[in-house]
């Protein structure tokens, strides 16, 4: 997870995270939809699809990026913000 707020003021946070197939990648998106609605948290946007490779779901103050491995190799997301705080890194 990178603290996006002291670059950028497009959200506050990015969560990151690789999926090993595509079935994981539905399996994660739909967890994290399920969760957070019961909260009431709804997405401001879902862009891409396990067959592309890459999901991101946009809930304004985080957004979460999810990833084949091929795919967040390609991005390198954590390269590209990487004046951005990691808040927290799990492998």
């Amino acid at each position: 997870m990178l603290d996006t707020r002291p670059v950028s003021f497009i959200t506050d946070y990015f969560v990151i995270a690789t999926a090993l197939n595509e079935r994981q990648m539905q399996a994660i998106t739909e967890e994290i939809q399920k969760q957070l609605k019961k909260r009431s948290i709804l997405p401001l946007g879902v862009e891409g699809t396990p067959q592309s490779g890459w999901i991101l779901l946009d809930y304004n103050g985080v957004v979460v990026h999810l990833f084949s491995a091929a795919m967040r190799d390609y991005y390198r997301l954590e390269k590209l913000w990487e004046r951005a705080p990691v808040v927290v890194r799990i492998q």
